[in-house]
């Protein structure tokens, strides 16, 4: 289809590319998924937990888990897992809070999570906390706020939140908010969708909303949207599909999703696709990725796409998943 290829402006009428197509996103999934030798796999391997996370969420959202193989995909993620508890991002890879929080979100996708020691996950995890409340990536020291998220999320998800300092990593976070209601990786950092992202979640696990200015922040967030309809990290940026999810899952825990224009987003969305192969790029006409073919369906998901299985703006988990591990939660309470 012709048009715009840096998403400047979107067609109204979209062709081929006006709907979801769930058939070719699954078959282009699936393929990646069977793709082991390939050259990008091969130079992907380091992460290759978070692309399984986001190939199955998407699956499962557009209904279509079942056309992988369950039982080999949990072999595999728990062949990933150290002595230490964490994961890494492949079998030979060091572990990481990310790809820890990676694997229990697969686990999670197939109510598996009784395969994990949440013990020994939870130990882990404490031991990347800093003094200061935030939480460290790996053992190399790295410091960012999607880590306390990811050390947030796994403990929410074992049930196991009493096993870190929650009070202090609220104030990490809280350490971290700007002028203009936003978020950065670290104190005095620029506010950026995907750090506003893991800090307005993961202060809501924590139950810290109320440090949050939830008008001044929801404004800043709706000011990311181009006249693309697309929506942007940071001021001045060009617009990307993934930051429809880090800008819309914020806008929903703050209840203020209907503060964007969401026909235009998904007219968007939908104009990166790509109506041969399937997936879905970061703007139009480029190349399509697992990782922008989860964060797009995602959000079509939190706009209410038909279709689509509900999302959780929080944990990144389809709704019914969530459900059932809150049921698990309250029978072991």
């Amino acid at each position: 289809m012709e048009g715009n290829p840096r998403g400047q402006t979107t067609p109204t009428e979209l062709g081929a590319r006006a709907t979801l197509l769930v058939e070719k996103h699954a078959a282009y999934i699936k393929k990646v998924a069977e793709s082991k030798d390939s050259l990008e796999a091969h130079l992907t391997e380091h992460f290759r937990l978070s692309g399984v996370y986001w190939g199955l969420t998407a699956l499962y959202l557009m209904g279509q888990l079942h056309i992988v193989d369950g039982a080999a995909i949990l072999d595999w993620v728990m062949k990933c897992q150290h002595a230490s508890g964490g994961f890494g991002g492949s079998e030979r890879n060091d572990p990481h809070v990310l790809y820890t929080l990676s694997a229990l979100q697969v686990l999670a996708l197939y109510d598996k999570l009784d395969l994990v020691n949440a013990d020994q996950v939870v130990l882990y995890i404490k031991g990347l906390q800093q003094p200061d409340g935030s939480f460290a990536g790996d053992a190399w020291g790295e410091i960012d706020t999607r880590f306390s998220y990811c050390a947030l999320s796994c403990c929410s998800l074992l049930n196991r939140l009493d096993a870190i300092d929650v009070p202090r990593a609220v104030d990490f976070l809280v350490a971290c908010r700007n002028f203009d209601g936003g978020f950065g990786c670290t104190p005095g950092n620029e506010s950026h969708a995907g750090q506003v992202f893991t800090c307005v979640a993961a202060l809501s696990i924590a139950d810290g909303l109320h440090h949050v200015d939830q008008d001044l922040l929801s404004w800043w967030l709706s000011e990311r949207q181009t006249p693309s309809g697309g929506l942007c990290g940071r001021p001045e940026k060009l617009q990307d599909v993934c930051y429809s999810w880090w800008c819309l899952s914020a806008l929903s825990i703050l209840e203020r999703l209907h503060w964007i224009d969401q026909a235009a987003l998904t007219r968007f969305i939908l104009f990166c696709q790509d109506e041969h192969d399937g997936g879905i790029s970061d703007r139009p006409e480029d190349m399509v990725d697992a990782f922008h073919t989860f964060f797009g369906v995602a959000a079509l998901s939190l706009m209410g796409c038909a279709g689509l299985e509900p999302i959780d703006p929080v944990y990144a988990l389809p709704v019914k998943v969530m459900q059932q591990i809150r049921q698990a939660k309250r029978q072991h309470s």
